[in-house]
């Protein structure tokens, strides 16, 4: 049985754990309406530093950032923990 790996929920960074919020646009007026502040979320192919291969990830230019400081750094991130299977076994979400 083959499992694929995949972010933990849409609109949300696999690494830093942004999400969209919610906000309001603000007018001349001062009249206030409804808005969304999305994320810059990107699908990325990583290359895990734990095990060598890579994980699909959907991840946001701060997390990219993040996870190119840890590589940088040394750290032996295993990004597994922060994506979960499609049939529910495997990595928790972080």
């Amino acid at each position: 049985m083959r499992r694929y790996l995949t972010a933990r929920m849409a609109n949300t960074c696999a690494i830093t754990g942004k999400r969209t919020t919610t906000g309001h646009n603000v007018s001349h007026s001062k009249c206030a309406t409804n808005r969304t502040f999305k994320p810059n979320l990107q699908k990325k192919t990583l290359i895990n530093p734990a095990t060598g291969r890579p994980v699909k990830l959907t991840v946001s230019a701060r997390g990219l950032r993040t996870f190119k400081k840890w590589v940088k750094e040394g750290k032996k991130v295993d990004l597994t923990k922060f994506t979960r299977t499609t049939d529910g076994s495997g990595g928790l979400s972080a």
